[in-house]
């Protein structure tokens, strides 16, 4: 049996998991694909079965009818609804329309979107996971992606003279002996 709350609480772990994501000048592709890497391996750090490309319960339509879409990343849980994640940076109707299917079909659906323009939250019970990803033009005019990590610390003072010794500690003499 699942919580009413099981959306909302595994959006906001997967949020935080992405949140230590960082990287520069990936391109669109290579964005995506780590997202999603990043999202299989959340799943799987929770000891559940991950799919990636799993089928969907939606049907293509034609004139590919009879064949399924597919789901970027699906979980499968002991005792639990399975879960399945969309990864997009852009806003497609399609997506929503899967994952709506994917709830009424008893799963629980995430919604990780990327991107540096506002995000319009889904239908309930699609959550939505956000990551803020900065693009700029590269030099051959390919649009390049970046998320540096939230706090930029700047680099400890040093000392420009010797650094005289103290007596030992005993944290690191177990003898005991000073």
């Amino acid at each position: 049996m699942t919580e009413p709350d099981d959306g909302a609480r595994l959006a906001a772990a997967l949020s935080g998991r992405l949140s230590r994501l960082t990287f520069v000048d990936l391109t669109t592709e290579q964005v995506t694909a780590l997202v999603v890497d990043t999202v299989a391996d959340w799943g799987a750090a929770q000891g559940w079965r991950v799919y990636r490309r799993a089928a969907s319960v939606v049907p293509l339509p034609p004139p590919m009818s009879g064949r399924h879409s597919v789901v970027d990343v699906a979980c499968a849980r002991p005792a639990a609804p399975p879960v399945v994640i969309e990864v997009d940076h852009t806003d497609r109707r399609r997506t929503v329309e899967k994952l709506l299917a994917e709830a009424g079909a008893g799963r629980v659906p995430l919604w990780v979107r990327w991107g540096v323009r506002g995000f319009v939250a889904p239908p309930e019970p699609v959550r939505m996971v956000t990551l803020a990803v900065t693009a700029q033009r590269g030099e051959a005019g390919a649009r390049l992606h970046s998320r540096r990590p939230a706090r930029q610390l700047p680099p400890p003072e040093h000392r420009a003279g010797p650094v005289a010794a103290g007596p030992p500690d005993s944290l690191f003499d177990p003898a005991g002996e000073g």
